[in-house]
């Protein structure tokens, strides 16, 4: 099968532990792009505004025709221009109505609108994470969402390292998320909570649809569950060599690499140049 574009997850998947794309994935992914014409897209749970130090990395920042799928796919963004072409937010309410939850359990919390991250009650290893992700964030000082009413909500997700924890709070919830909310899990420390019927693997094939290739000669490269549908939807499923056990299972092949070594890069090599690896 000869493949035409490459969606990978950014965090633990084509970032190394610094928070950087590796050199190895700059220039395999540089060398696809220019010698196979192969389309290269950041599938995120981050918005555009917080990847702009990966694109530049990459020579895509402001590119016309190169996209980001971010929020988890719940947007679609043309990269010239930060140019939204799709939007499937969390409504103002319903965001409210988790925050709200969430205040009353031992969690960090992030509200992303199309423009800004906020974030409250932030734990020692989250500010340590966000420092060195290069994001700007904004803190608000009270324990309320009211003055984003009327901006568009992207999702809302609750950090904790215990993911255990977090999974607990999922059936307590039930009242608040069945039938209104995508729930998943990243990073090994976040619970996020999209628009239903959001995920990166719906996002993916709209994408391919748009830019008219089969969803066959799509490559989906993930760590963990928020990946899990766009890993389903490609043509050929790849998990990083540190991804999460259920992530592997899921795949159709598991770097030797793992997120420090240049995942994306040893994808490259073995499915678009053919080496023998």
């Amino acid at each position: 099968m000869e493949y035409r574009l490459i969606a990978s997850d950014l965090d633990e998947t084509l970032l190394n532990d610094d928070h950087r794309v590796p050199d190895e994935n700059v220039k395999w992914i540089q060398k696809a792009r220019l010698e196979k014409n192969i389309r290269f897209v950041p599938a995120t749970g981050r918005g555009y505004m917080s990847i702009k130090p990966e694109l530049t990395q990459l020579g895509l920042t402001d590119a016309e025709n190169e996209y980001v799928l971010s929020f988890n796919g719940g947007s679609l963004t043309e990269n010239k221009n930060n140019r939204i072409m799709r939007w499937q937010g969390l409504p103002f309410e319903k965001m409210k109505e988790i925050f709200e939850f969430g205040l009353k359990q031992d969690v960090c919390m992030h509200v992303y609108t199309n423009t800004t991250l906020y974030v409250w009650h932030l734990s020692d290893s989250e500010r340590e994470r966000l420092i060195a992700q290069r994001l700007e964030v904004t803190y608000p000082e009270e324990d309320s969402v009211d003055f984003l009413k009327d901006e568009m909500i992207a999702k809302i997700l609750y950090q904790n390292v215990d993911v255990p924890y977090l999974m607990t709070l999922e059936p307590q919830m039930k009242d608040i998320t069945e039938g209104h909310c995508a729930v998943s899990y990243s990073s090994n420390r976040y619970m996020e909570f999209n628009a239903i019927g959001v995920d990166k693997g719906k996002a993916l094939h709209e994408l391919a649809a748009m830019l008219d290739i089969p969803i066959e000669q799509t490559i989906a490269v993930g760590d963990n569950f928020n990946d899990m549908a766009m890993l389903e939807a490609a043509g050929l499923a790849v998990a990083a060599g540190n991804a999460v056990q259920e992530v592997k299972d899921a795949c159709d092949y598991t770097t030797k690499a793992n997120n420090n070594e240049g995942v994306v890069a040893e994808v490259i090599r073995k499915f678009i140049f053919h080496e023998d690896i």
